[in-house]
């Protein structure tokens, strides 16, 4: 598979895989979380995640996290907005917290912005895959529709060979993550399930260990 023939030199990406906005024990069935139970998404990130330590390749966790007094914090989006009202993604409260499923490990890398709609603004991510060698980008969470979108274009344009695994993303409903994977994505980024990604890794191999 392109962008996997040297898997020192490939990261994982999780995007926003925290309780608020994939788990329905704290956030509400419909919508997003009940697309993420659906799809059974956390899952299949946590075996893919699993599977690139294994293989040593780091793995990121991109999170929204906004201060409780909202200071750095803008309400210049709906999606913002919304989320200061509802109190979401507050510092200290569990739906700021990555999925339990998720099976985070203490070698991964956990990056907090208080702003912004996508991975790659107002962080260190950019800085931290050129740090480690990164050239390819496996990207998972979500929102297929938003999160997702974004943060392959930003990959993209920052030069990044960009891998979407397909079956650990979910979209607000499915007919807008149908759209994007099919319509949006594939001129961007390579569309691959989990399995896929583990498949070629192991055929790939190690280039520079």
């Amino acid at each position: 598979m392109r962008g996997l023939e040297d898997r020192g030199a490939v990261a994982l990406l999780t995007i926003e895989c925290q309780n608020g906005a994939t788990n329905p024990d704290y956030s509400s069935n419909d919508g997003l979380p009940g697309q993420c139970a659906e799809r059974q998404i956390m899952g299949r990130i946590a075996r893919l995640s699993a599977g690139c330590r294994a293989r040593d390749i780091p793995v990121f966790h991109s999170k929204l996290v906004h201060r409780d007094d909202w200071r750095g914090s803008n309400l210049n989006s709906p999606l913002l907005g919304s989320n200061r009202k509802r109190r979401k993604m507050i510092a200290g409260n569990p739906d700021s917290d990555l999925h339990p499923e998720l099976g985070a490990a203490a070698s991964d890398f956990v990056l907090e912005r208080t702003h912004g709609v996508t991975a790659f603004y107002g962080s260190a991510l950019d800085q931290l895959l050129r740090n480690c060698g990164v050239r390819t980008v496996v990207v998972t969470g979500v929102s297929t529709n938003l999160g997702i979108l974004g943060a392959v274009i930003e990959a993209v344009n920052r030069g990044y060979t960009v891998i979407v695994a397909e079956d650990c993303t979910a979209g607000v409903w499915p007919e807008a993550h149908t759209f994007v994977v099919e319509q949006l994505l594939p001129p961007l980024a390579i569309i691959a399930s989990s399995d896929d990604i583990l498949t070629a890794l192991d055929a790939t191999g190690a280039v520079n260990p």
